[in-house]
């Protein structure tokens, strides 16, 4: 260990370690944003859509029609990827929270720093104090805030076929589409119910379909909501049988749920296994603790027991991050 490291407080060796794991985990992100598979599905639909538009022996209105698709595809892969929940205000919405993104801001800098005052009231060693307050402002609110997002889309996307189903019996009765967006406004439980009625409001405040419709995707980033937009513009723009589209639509949302409920399942194994791997070191230094407390203390005591601690804790996020790479999949 250098000699300019071993003269530093522990807790400014504390905050450089804290700013080197940021600093790491920034670099991941941004690989994945480059070469990410996003990344190259976005470059491969750029090149499609580009090398699509160079001329063809087509009549002007085939011609015309289909650079009206790609712009409308365009211009969704866009808020697809301008909108992913990054924003707080956006994300709180997608939630379902009504409080304001300064209240939760708040909420976070006082958790934060009552998790440190407790951390500090037991006499913990310094050197993991910046880590308890960046956990307790940015990682348990963050991860409260994700599991509230997953929860409510997943509770929309179950009910989603259902409420087409709604539409199409009220488009083959001879409704227009605006009543039969109000009546499964009416009929369907929230957060359905909930997200058509701001729809039917929008619409009758003289918001256009489309308008009304990028901001469901805003509160519900779902690939069923963007092809529900899809059908619901291109039917707008273009015409044809609306109640037919829709019945493919949901034959392919529902095709969608059963693949993903056969990935749950082949994928359970390995979470529960990446579970038990990532709490074992946990479980091991809280039975030796009991056990052999003059043993487990040498870490907490010296500072080569406090490097380790550090040392291990920073291993351990790369592998609860490597594991949560390999388990998740995307569809």
């Amino acid at each position: 260990m250098p000699d300019a490291l071993r003269s530093l407080p522990p807790v400014v060796v504390g905050i450089i370690a804290a700013l080197v794991v940021a600093f790491l985990c920034f670099s991941c992100l941004l690989f994945l944003a480059v070469y990410g598979p996003r990344a190259r599905f976005q470059r491969r639909l750029n090149a499609v859509v580009g090398a699509s538009t160079d001329g063809g022996k087509r009549s002007k209105a085939s011609t015309d029609r289909r650079l009206n698709v790609e712009a409308k595809l365009r211009e969704i892969e866009r808020l697809k990827n301008s909108k992913r929940g990054y924003k707080l205000n956006e994300e709180l919405m997608q939630a379902g929270l009504a409080i304001s993104p300064r209240t939760f801001v708040i909420v976070s800098v006082a958790l934060g720093i009552v998790l440190s005052l407790i951390y500090v009231f037991f006499k913990l060693p310094l050197i993991g104090l910046p880590a308890v307050a960046i956990i307790g402002m940015l990682g348990l609110p963050k991860l409260y805030l994700r599991t509230k997002v997953n929860r409510r889309i997943k509770k929309f996307t179950s009910l989603f076929a259902d409420a087409i189903d709604i539409l199409i019996r009220g488009v083959r009765t001879g409704l227009t589409v605006g009543e039969c967006l109000a009546i499964v406004g009416r009929e369907m439980p929230d957060p359905v119910g909930l997200e058509f009625r701001l729809v039917t409001e929008g619409i009758q405040l003289g918001l256009t379909t489309e308008d009304c419709l990028a901001k469901l995707y805003r509160r519900v980033p779902t690939a069923e909501i963007r092809f529900f937009s899809i059908v619901l513009v291109m039917q707008k723009s273009t015409g044809g049988n609306l109640a037919e589209t829709l019945e493919k639509l949901t034959d392919v949302i529902r095709s969608r749920k059963r693949m993903r409920d056969k990935i749950q399942a082949l994928s359970s194994e390995a979470k529960t296994s990446a579970g038990i791997v990532g709490s074992l070191p946990v479980f091991v230094a809280m039975a030796l603790s009991v056990l052999s407390p003059e043993y487990v203390g040498l870490l907490f005591t010296t500072d080569t027991g406090n490097w380790l601690i550090l040392i291990g804790l920073i291993w351990m996020a790369i592998g609860v991050f490597v594991m949560a790479k390999i388990i998740h999949f995307d569809y």
